[in-house]
């Protein structure tokens, strides 16, 4: 068993250390919303140790994501810091008062994020593809 848990470890570790900007970005906020759904299904069977590991990693996406924001060079960036603080508090009170409502809350907040960087993960992929595509003689479009 110990065989496949370091094969996908480093099939992990392989697969962030290749991947694109957008990519990597898209993996943070997958592991975010699991992370956040782990922690209301174990809030709500009170094992509030899982609840608590799954919260505290859910804050240190949240504070990897906050410091690769750059206000000087999008200008929604500041917009965006203040939902991952409001969120980031909202997960220590989820945390300190085991609320499952906070962690819905913040839930609830997230997964148009999530999508919308997804989206914007495809289009910035489809863009990549076009502009291999036509530099290597290939019609496109």
């Amino acid at each position: 068993m110990r065989g496949a848990s370091y094969a996908r470890q480093q099939y992990t570790r392989d697969a962030v250390l290749s991947a694109s900007p957008a990519r990597l970005l898209t993996m943070l906020y997958d592991r975010l919303l699991l992370d956040l759904r782990r922690a209301e299904l174990a809030q709500g069977s009170a094992d509030w140790q899982a609840a608590s590991d799954n919260l505290l990693h859910a804050q240190d996406i949240i504070g990897e994501l906050t410091a690769t924001l750059r206000p000087g060079v999008w200008d929604g960036a500041d917009g965006l810091r203040a939902i991952y603080e409001y969120v980031r508090v909202a997960l220590v009170n989820a945390n300190i008062h085991r609320d499952p409502e906070r962690t819905r809350e913040a839930i609830t907040l997230l997964e148009p994020l999530q999508q919308s960087w997804h989206a914007a993960a495809g289009v910035v992929a489809e863009q990549e593809s076009a502009g291999i595509e036509a530099s290597q003689g290939y019609a496109v479009g």
